[in-house]
């Protein structure tokens, strides 16, 4: 048995051997050393000197995969090396942790917080935790990490969005429905990858509060981590102004009504996310003020004191109110009737929204007019319904 077990070993070596010798002739310098790197780690492969050597590693790629690559043209990746970054004024103010995230690209969160702990990520050669805020000219030592590939940039293509309102700070957009914010979830890029490829020189571009894919609207993005951080207290704080215009089903009986109903998230059967009522969740506020109203739907204006996950859907669906054209928990005999009248997506739109600048402090007034889809809807009621309110 021991003889077979060697035959089996030397034929194993003289077959990468002579992928090795292939490889020399067919590829740069680099495959070859990166093919005696993985030679020389095989376990498979005698060894001389075996007390000297630590114990066998594994890799993820071996002298059989990087002969394929030559085959297809390709060149082995160089091994990860040490990253020393220096921090400029827009990633001052961000936690390490948020910022390794962020760079490391392709990592996950469990070995990101694994560097940090063990003491590899060093700040001006010093050992610091996550929770340390990055400083202006702080040298950012990161160790060499294996890291997923990077997604190719040139797939995502890019966009400019209708501009409301911008300088060297922020940016205010109106989002098109359908177009999620980021990719993520099965969605390869949002509205945020899509304005990074079509801005490469802005270094700094950050979502400061997200919208639905099919919710249309103003959308605030930093353009200074300065900024972003003053928008994100702003929001945690109350201090923003935020109002939806929202087509439910059925006639919103008062002028101003308050919700106050908790919510609790939630994933069906088949693991997507849902939103409840709950007495147990969390606190959640909207104001409601009837705009319109009409026989058989009403438009009414959404003032929401509370962010939460599909609130205003939630809300409304809660109270006998579903939103014309909501998939998730609007009423779909409805919705099927509505594409025929010429209402193809969920009539909810963010048009306005008053937040103090992040940089002068100003009230800042933005607004949104009603895409012309949803525009054209209501002309569309107004043309077959009478009015009884608005």
């Amino acid at each position: 048995m021991q003889g077979i077990a060697f035959c089996e070993l030397r034929a194993n070596y003289v077959v990468k051997c002579f992928l090795g010798t292939i490889a020399s002739f067919c590829a740069p310098a680099t495959v070859g050393l990166a093919f005696c790197r993985e030679l020389s780690s095989s376990p498979t492969v005698p060894r001389m000197h075996s007390a000297k050597r630590g114990p066998s590693q594994t890799y993820r790629t071996n002298p059989s995969s990087i002969f394929n690559m030559v085959l297809q043209g390709k060149t082995p990746s160089a091994p990860p090396a040490v990253q020393r970054l220096v921090i400029d004024e827009h990633d001052a103010g961000q936690r390490i942790d948020n910022f390794l995230i962020r760079v490391c690209k392709g990592a996950p969160k469990s070995l990101i917080y694994r560097i940090l702990r063990s003491g590899e990520v060093r700040v001006n050669k010093g050992r610091i935790d996550q929770t340390y805020r990055l400083a202006l000219g702080d040298e950012v030592r990161i160790p060499p990490l294996r890291l997923a590939e990077k997604a190719d940039k040139s797939a995502v293509p890019g966009r400019e969005f209708p501009v409301l309102f911008e300088d060297d700070a922020l940016l205010a957009i109106n989002k098109p429905a359908g177009t999620a914010v980021h990719g993520g979830s099965g969605i390869s890029f949002g509205v945020i990858e899509q304005l990074r490829q079509q801005r490469p020189e802005q270094r700094f571009l950050e979502l400061a509060h997200r919208l639905d894919r099919e919710t249309s609207g103003i959308l605030l993005i930093g353009k200074k981590r300065a900024a972003l951080s003053r928008l994100h207290d702003v929001l945690r704080e109350g201090g923003l102004d935020k109002r939806y215009l929202a087509l439910v089903s059925g006639k919103w009986p008062n002028p101003v009504q308050h919700i106050k109903l908790a919510l609790t998230k939630y994933l069906t059967e088949d693991g997507e996310r849902r939103v409840a009522v709950d007495k147990d969740g969390k606190a959640s506020h909207s104001i409601v003020r009837l705009v319109a109203r009409w026989e058989r739907f009403s438009l009414v204006e959404v003032q929401i004191k509370t962010g939460r996950t599909h609130q205003i859907r939630v809300h409304l669906t809660h109270l006998g109110f579903p939103l014309a054209g909501d998939d998730k928990y609007g009423d779909f005999a409805l919705n099927k009737a509505l594409q025929k009248e010429g209402l193809k997506r969920m009539f909810l739109h963010a048009a306005s929204l008053v937040v103090p600048h992040p940089v002068s402090g100003e009230p800042l007034e933005l607004a949104a007019p009603l895409p012309d889809e949803l525009a054209q809807f209501v002309a569309h009621l107004d043309a077959s319904e009478a009015r009884n309110y608005g």
